[in-house]
C-alpha cells in the first residue's frame, strides 16, 4: 500500500512546523510482516553484525553505548519483501524534496535488531565532519507492542533540556521522521526484542 496524498501532506506539514513527524500506518500489516520475516530469516542465516559507534578507522563496538545488530540494505538487490518499503520511501523522498527543498538524492538504510534489554544512548545522527545525512527515518516492525514493554524512541525536543522529549512507541507500521541535525535521541531498553528498518535520506555534498 502506497502512502496516500492526505497522509503525505500531514507528514510534510509536521516536518515543516516541528522538524519531525510520527506516521502510524506508513506501511500496511502485510508489508510490515514481510519485512519482519525477511529480517528474521537473514539474522538466523548469520547476516547481521553488531553495530558500532563512529566510522572508518574510528568505528568500534561499545556495549555501553549501543547493543543493536544491523544488516545494511541494498535497493538494487530487488528483494520481494522489501519492494513495498522502497516504493513508499521513494514517494516520501519526492514529497520531502518538493516541500522542503532539501535536495535528497540517496539514502542508507538497515535492519536493526535490539535483543532484550539493549539500548542506544542519546546521540545525534549527523557526523561532525559530514553533513550529508538530512532526514532520519525509522520504520517499526513489532506487532502488538505494549508501552509497558519499553523500547521507545525518545526524541529530545530541546537539546538543552532533557525534560522536554517525545516518546515514540515501536509499533508495527509506524514511521518516525526527523531532521538529522536537529534532534538528539535515544532508544530505551525493552523487555522483548525490537525490530526496525532504520536509516537516513542524504543530500549531495
Amino acid at each position: 500500500m502506497m502512502p496516500t496524498v492526505s497522509t503525505l501532506q500531514q507528514a510534510m506539514d509536521a516536518l515543516v512546523d516541528r522538524g519531525y513527524a510520527v506516521w502510524p500506518g506508513f506501511l500496511d500489516a502485510e508489508a510490515v510482516a514481510g519485512l519482519l520475516a525477511e529480517a528474521r530469516a537473514r539474522r538466523e542465516a548469520g547476516a547481521f553484525h553488531r553495530a558500532g559507534v563512529g566510522r572508518a578507522n574510528g568505528l568500534a563496538v561499545r556495549d555501553q553505548v549501543r547493543g543493536d545488530e544491523v544488516l545494511w540494505l541494498d535497493e538494487a538487490a530487488e528483494v520481494a519483501a522489501e519492494r513495498p518499503y522502497w516504493q513508499a520511501l521513494q514517494a516520501l523522498r519526492r514529497e520531502i524534496n518538493q516541500t522542503l527543498y532539501l535536495g535528497l538524492v540517496e539514502g542508507e538504510f538497515h535492519y536493526a535488531h535490539y535483543p532484550v534489554g539493549t539500548f542506544y544512548r542519546r546521540h545525534l545522527d549527523r557526523f561532525r565532519d559530514d553533513d550529508a545525512r538530512t532526514v532520519s527515518c525509522v520504520l517499526y516492525l513489532n506487532q502488538d507492542w505494549q508501552d509497558a514493554e519499553g523500547g521507545q524512541l525518545r526524541l529530545y525536543l530541546d537539546a538543552t533540556e532533557e525534560s522536554k522529549f517525545l516518546d515514540v512507541s515501536p509499533q508495527a507500521g509506524t514511521l518516525a521522521l526527523f531532521l538529522s541535525d536537529r534532534f538528539w535521541h535515544e532508544v530505551l531498553p525493552a523487555s522483548r526484542e525490537r525490530w526496525s528498518v532504520t536509516g537516513w535520506m542524504r543530500r549531495r555534498v
